[in-house]
């Protein structure tokens, strides 16, 4: 089974998005001040074990961003590791969770390189690997890298085209690219990337939305199958505190919720009634132990939602 048609099993699923750390609560911000860890920086002391708790939990997917320098003016490292690269690890410590990134900044990237890396975490997490690509939105970052920000946009098309047909244009005669996938690699797109909505419809195999209610969802799962046709998930993602009354009513707050478990079923099916096909639980705002609400959610929630899978 490809990595998108898992995805999609049962037609809705949920999955988690690294690093799995509630560093953005109160308590976690006290604890991130005590330590040597600039803001923003999360404790990854339990970040493998965790991994494996999700995977055997049975939660759909991890979603990797990739933040490879830190700005404190954004105040946030993401999951500090270099994406590529923590891919692997996660591929060998785990057994049937899909591994995305959400999203890869192709045009900070050396192009043949990102497909030998991409190809590489394929092959050995056995073809889990949801590659989600974008064009980037942090200029500090390029001048660094000796890009030019301007020139993202051309510069994701001409990687988008080199990943599909794997550098053959690029690479001198006789030259082969090796590992090569046994199949083209999913590419999900976070935002635009400087596309215009038709170019980004026709080229990509899923696209990651950023949060939203329900409403926001509806309409903007309408606006991407009306370029995309109905087969390529909308995926998108919710920052959640769970609490441990299940009956707490939803309460939103910027990009996310805090609410007990009867709200987040209701929440979620309204997401998949307006068209999303996957979510990604962010749980840095999380106040409870996170193996507590990892295992509450795997006990109450995926059966509601994976059990035609």
């Amino acid at each position: 089974m490809g990595a998108m048609t898992k995805l999609g099993q049962g037609g809705f699923s949920i999955g988690l998005e690294l690093p799995l750390d509630n560093d953005w609560t109160s308590t976690g911000r006290q604890a991130n001040a005590a330590s040597v860890r600039v803001p923003g920086e999360p404790d990854l002391r339990q970040h493998a074990e965790l991994a494996k708790l999700a995977d055997r939990l049975g939660f759909r997917a991890l979603w990797l961003r990739d933040v490879p320098l830190y700005d404190p003016s954004f105040g946030d490292a993401a999951q500090v590791f270099e994406v590529f690269t923590y891919l692997g690890y996660l591929a060998g410590i785990t057994e049937n969770i899909l591994l995305g990134t959400a999203a890869v900044v192709l045009p900070l990237r050396e192009p043949v390189l990102t497909l030998k890396a991409a190809a590489s975490v394929d092959q050995l997490s056995g073809g889990r690997l949801l590659l989600g690509v974008a064009s980037g939105d942090r200029p500090i970052e390029y001048p660094v890298f000796g890009r030019d920000f301007e020139q993202r946009g051309a510069a994701f098309r001409e990687q988008v085209a080199m990943l599909r047909d794997w550098g053959e244009t690029r690479l001198p005669s006789g030259i082969r690219l090796l590992p090569k996938p046994a199949a083209p690699l999913p590419l999900l797109v976070a935002g635009l990337a400087q596309q215009s909505p038709a170019w980004i419809g026709a080229q990509m195999d899923g696209w990651l939305a950023y949060p939203g209610t329900p409403d926001d969802h509806a309409r903007r799962a309408a606006q991407w199958r009306a370029v995309a046709g109905e087969d390529k998930p909308y995926v998108s993602f919710i920052h959640l505190d769970l609490d441990d009354d299940p009956s707490v009513p939803l309460q939103r707050f910027r990009f996310g919720a805090r609410t007990g478990r009867d709200g987040l079923i209701a929440e979620l099916a309204a997401m998949r009634d307006a068209g999303v096909q996957h979510i990604g639980l962010q749980l840095r705002q999380n106040r409870r132990p996170l193996a507590e609400t990892l295992q509450e959610i795997a006990d109450h929630v995926l059966p509601v939602f994976h059990g035609a899978a």
